[in-house]
């Protein structure tokens, strides 16, 4: 041991040594019943009544290095604070955690203390305090003794035989931690010095309780290692101007699991590899506007999103971006009567005009469902202003997805125009009789294979009868896939037929069901009459004469009569018994037996006897009539004045 600490007070001075020490000194110089007497686990201080209460906890001190022992006048305060802690280091598995150390009272020492002297004599009943060499010297002839630790009893000292102590003062009865078992070792309180106090505190009793059994910590659950996040999304243009750039995105599609810290914004110039960051501190926004920018230069522009973890793969711009000032931008104005589906017949022409605002002029290119347009067969002319889409003569293969797009530099509006070509639907797949009873049949058919590029509307059937071999059409428009065909006549055997009909009309070709369908005769066989034939020969026989007429020159007349006879007779007009003929001046008109002579503007030599003569097989009939032809006589006064 080192120099013992000692505390001088009114009426002794205490040596603060380990319990076994302390037992030992006390056997060998301390009689019975005197002051200095420490119990084996507590001692008690005599509190004052000035003096402060507080609670420290006492955590097991490193063994001490040895230090000369201080001279006899040096006053107590500086003794305990230059000696260190006696108390032993507690090996792990008897020593208490800190969080579970007793708290210990600890008494403030009064503001100063007076040295006793070493030759004053001890007071009466109480024993002579040691000097501290005598003190370290007893302590290392001592031999080491062992004993079992007591129950701790904070009231009353653990040694029956030992007087109380004093209620001035106490000893403190300490030990090593190593010389004490585990249960024993929670109660007993090692003189630890505050770095600070300049004399050392007073120490009260401390319950005793026995330590549980310390458990093994389970190790901490290592954290899941950070996941960088996925690139940005629908990375676009907004605007740009001689001097910026604006761009907007959205949020990456998988954040990771430690969260999302911003965006970095680079840019590079074309065929250059030099990427220049926008931002130096990342962005939470989603969009950024890249300034003092050169005019005309072409760049390259890409997003990165950056959390623990790292950075994502980048999202960059599909096509790079000059910096110009865009006048107007791109804008397709589509018809309204454009917007929807346009349906056109195989043969038809297609002619669209698609107007569009943009400047400079923009650049139009047409593509056919993605492909570009075949121009053998679809003529394009591009304006300012629009743009014509012109198509002679459609067929099947124009159907499909027209898409229009204007650009000007970095900017684009595209259009869409959906165009359908129908025509006329193919024959139904098949057809079968099904069954057939009485006067009836039953038919089944299937979709057709060539619908015309459009739905089907319905069907058309027929039937035939042997007899005529002519087609009949029993259902028109009708939906199903099957149908009864009634009203068959008995005795007569049938053929049927199908068309499919679509918005463009009924196909050309049908599909003809295999075999026939016979109504057999039920009751008696009925046998028509046989009627000799009738002889309706007959010579010619004028039912209407010919009638005299007078007629005036200058204004045309008309002679009319009527005849019969079978077979039909053939007809002649005669003037004065001359046939006339093919004459201009007549016209001979012969209609359902009426037969008519018209004279033109006759004059006084086409008066006569005019004569109509039918002839057939069995006879000749004629009639005659007398025609005058009259000249308009004036009156002598209007002579005159002629």
């Amino acid at each position: 041991m080192g120099g013992v600490p000692r505390l001088q007070s009114r009426r002794c001075t205490y040596i603060f040594v380990s319990p076994l020490l302390g037992r030992f000194i006390q056997r060998i110089g301390c009689p019975s019943g005197s002051s200095s007497t420490m119990p084996s686990k507590l001692a008690l201080f005599k509190k004052a009544p000035s003096k402060k209460v507080a609670l420290k906890k006492v955590a097991p001190a490193p063994e001490p290095t040895p230090a000369p022992a201080p001279p006899p006048d040096e006053p107590a305060a500086t003794e305990a604070a230059r000696v260190p802690a006696e108390a032993a280091p507690v090996p792990a598995e008897a020593a208490p955690a800190p969080a579970e150390a007793a708290p210990v009272l600890t008494e403030a020492a009064p503001a100063e203390v007076a040295p006793a002297p070493e030759a004053a004599a001890p007071a009466e009943g109480e024993a002579a305090p040691a000097p501290p060499a005598e003190a370290a010297a007893a302590a290392a002839a001592a031999p080491a003794i062992e004993e079992p630790a007591a129950p701790a009893q904070p009231e009353a000292p653990t040694d029956a035989a030992a007087p109380a102590a004093p209620k001035e003062s106490a000893a403190v009865d300490t030990a090593p931690a190593e010389d004490k078992p585990a249960e024993a070792a929670a109660p007993e309180l090692a003189p630890a010095p505050a770095p600070d106090a300049a004399e050392p505190a007073d120490v009260a009793e401390t319950p005793a309780a026995e330590a549980p059994p310390a458990e093994e910590p389970k190790p901490p659950t290592p954290p899941p290692p950070a996941v960088p996040t996925s690139e940005p999304l629908k990375l676009t243009l907004e605007d740009v101007n001689d001097s910026s750039v604006t761009i907007k995105w959205r949020p990456p599609e998988t954040i990771g699991n430690s969260g999302l810290d911003g965006y970095t914004v680079e840019y590079c110039k074309d065929q250059t590899p030099d990427w220049v960051v926008v931002n130096e501190k990342l962005t939470e926004a989603n969009r950024m506007v890249i300034s003092d920018l050169t005019k005309g230069d072409l760049l390259h522009i890409r997003v990165v999103a950056v959390n623990v973890a790292g950075h994502s793969p980048p999202a960059v711009l599909a096509e790079p971006v000059k910096v110009t000032e865009i006048v107007a931008r791109p804008k397709v104005r589509l018809p309204r009567s454009l917007r929807s589906r346009i349906v056109k017949q195989v043969g038809d022409q297609v002619n669209l005009v698609i107007p569009f605002n943009g400047k400079p002029k923009p650049l139009v290119t047409w593509t056919k469902d993605g492909e570009p347009l075949d121009t053998k067969t679809i003529n394009v002319r591009n304006s300012e202003k629009d743009s014509i889409l012109f198509i002679r003569t459609v067929d099947r293969s124009h159907s499909g997805t027209y898409q229009l797009s204007v650009k000007v530099e970095s900017f684009e509006d595209k259009a869409s125009i959906v165009i359908q070509i129908v025509d006329l639907p193919g024959p139904p797949a098949s057809m079968k009789l099904v069954d057939n009873w009485g006067f009836s049949a039953a038919l089944e058919w299937a979709p057709p294979k060539d619908t015309g590029n459009t739905e089907i509307t319905g069907y058309t059937i027929q039937k035939s009868d042997k007899k005529t071999g002519e087609w009949f059409t029993v259902l028109e428009h009708y939906h199903r896939l099957s149908g009864t065909i009634s009203d068959l006549v008995m005795g007569n055997s049938y053929g049927f037929r199908v068309f499919a009909e679509n918005k463009c009309g009924t196909g050309k070709e049908a599909t003809v069901a295999k075999g026939q369908v016979t109504i057999d005769k039920i009751g008696i066989e009925y046998t028509p009459p046989e009627y000799p034939a009738f002889d309706f020969s007959e010579a010619p026989k004028f039912t209407a004469p010919l009638n005299d007429h007078a007629a005036t020159v200058g204004y045309t007349t008309r002679l009319l009569c009527a005849v019969r006879g079978t077979p039909k007779p053939k007809i002649e007009w005669l003037k004065n018994q001359m046939i006339i003929g093919d004459d201009p001046k007549f016209r001979q008109i012969s209609n359902q037996g009426v037969c008519s002579l018209e004279i033109r503007k006759p004059c006084s030599f086409d008066g006569g006897i005019y004569t109509c003569r039918a002839r057939n097989p069995h006879g000749e009939a004629a009639v005659a009539c007398k025609l005058e032809v009259r000249q308009v006589i004036l009156p002598e006064a209007v002579k005159g004045r002629k």
